[in-house]
């Protein structure tokens, strides 16, 4: 048995790999993968070096100190024109926007009649400033009818932070949790894909052989559970190898671009203030820096062995349970069109492990929702990877609640193997018929 299963993942591999559209798609994909990365970078940083000219015709005696120009923003101001004449001039100058403030007996009345004029819908960063200035502005007034000085308005206004810490008395961060729970979905996320890629891949296969009449000629030499578990083995192993050169080369074009192009792939988290202009002096930097170095420790501090030795555990097992039905479904139909309907409930217990486990993780890893999709087979390989950067035992996963998601997905596996066996003992064979339900239910009795 052991020499004709070898020779069947030796077929299935190579057939994978000599494949014509395989070579073309490992080579492409790392490109356009880089490619679309850099994209993205370029264009972040193009978006981020915009800046944004706003008119301002204050026609009033408030609001005269607060416009000050950022990295993002630039105010020019107006003087002695009407508001015609400030529009066609702003028009004409190809600034982004005209900013009015009209003259008022109170500043209340003054910032309600205030009004910015664009040549189309403002943007939304935009908007959110300048009615943070008004804002500022307001609430100062309104505290100094109230008997607030402008020093004690500076000292309400001072930003809040809560201090963090565990009860040994270590600093805890804010969000580190949700960056955790964002690695480990990382690794569920390939994982998701690998098994609808490569799964599809076995799905596939058989049933080209089913058709081309070759599997009858085959299962004269081996038996259908030997071809089934051959098929998935060897296509498993051509998909570890196409993901491996993706990774490598990958990584490889991704730090040339970086270092050729000089892009800062941080540009593409988006627009981030200035520490100056959010924290105020260079403590408040320096403070920062230290947090950063905090968050840096934190991530280095991720129990990384045990997350890719587990990666590498549920990664086996996940691919071997659903590529098994994947094999059954192909066995049971005659062409791809039928597999539609057996499509969906095979990859939503994959995507409900992702939106969920995303949901749940972030609000509380340890709560009963993460952890029964994380004990859950269907799910676990997803959601227990997102709980497990926190650790084994105290504030981590608990020791037990590992050993029985691994233990259930063995037992699942076993199951499923044995279920699909006798399905595709069956259907492989089965010519002219497109099966229902009910039908692989008889299937499952034989």
């Amino acid at each position: 048995m052991g020499s004709k299963l070898g020779l069947i993942i030796k077929r299935e591999y190579l057939a994978k790999v000599r494949n014509r559209s395989f070579i073309v798609m490992t080579i492409l994909s790392p490109l356009l993968i880089v490619g679309m990365i850099v994209l993205i970078a370029y264009l972040a940083k193009i978006n981020d070096d915009e800046v944004r000219v706003v008119t301002v015709l204050n026609e009033s005696s408030y609001f005269d100190e607060g416009f000050i120009s950022s990295r993002n923003i630039s105010y020019v101001y107006l003087d002695q024109i009407s508001v015609e004449q400030a529009k066609d001039s702003t028009a004409s100058m190809g600034y982004y926007g005209l900013l009015h403030i009209p003259k008022g007996n109170s500043i209340e009345n003054v910032a309600r009649q205030a009004r910015l004029y664009t040549k189309d819908n403002p943007n939304t960063s935009v908007t959110q400033q300048l009615e943070g200035i008004f804002q500022k502005q307001l609430r100062q007034d309104r505290l100094g009818k109230l008997g607030v000085s402008s020093d004690q308005f500076s000292e309400v206004e001072k930003p809040f932070g809560l201090n963090l810490s565990t009860f040994e008395g270590e600093k805890s961060l804010k969000g580190i949790n949700e960056i955790k729970a964002f690695i480990g979905g990382g690794f569920g996320y390939a994982i998701m894909m690998f098994i609808i890629i490569y799964g599809g891949f076995v799905m596939r296969s058989v049933i080209e052989e089913k058709t081309s009449r070759i599997i009858e000629v085959i299962i004269s030499s081996v038996k259908p559970f030997q071809l089934m578990l051959g098929k998935i083995i060897g296509t498993s192993l051509a998909g570890i190898t196409q993901f491996t050169i993706w990774i490598i080369s990958a990584s490889i074009l991704l730090m040339l671009a970086v270092l050729l192009l000089g892009l800062d792939l941080g540009a593409m988290t988006g627009d981030a203030p200035l520490p100056s202009e959010t924290m105020g002096g260079m403590s408040q930097f320096a403070s920062m820096d230290s947090e950063m170095m905090m968050y840096a420790k934190e991530v280095f501090d991720i129990p990384w062995g045990l997350l890719i030795v587990s990666f590498f555990i549920y990664f086996v097992l996940g691919y071997l349970i659903y590529s098994s039905i994947y094999a059954a479904i192909g066995a049971a139909v005659d062409n791809e069109t039928d597999t539609q309907q057996f499509i969906f409930p095979i990859i939503m217990p994959l995507m409900l492990g992702i939106y969920v486990g995303f949901f749940s993780v972030f609000s509380n890893p340890n709560g009963p929702i993460a952890v029964a999709f994380s004990l859950f087979p269907l799910t676990s390989p997803i959601v227990m990877l997102m709980r497990l950067p926190g650790g084994i035992g105290q504030g981590g996963v608990p020791l037990w609640q590992l050993l029985l998601s691994i233990s259930l997905l063995i037992v699942t596996f076993l199951g499923i193997v044995s279920l699909a066996a006798k399905i595709y003992r069956v259907g492989i064979l089965m010519y002219g018929k497109k099966p229902t339900y009910k039908e692989l239910i008889k299937w499952l009795r034989y």
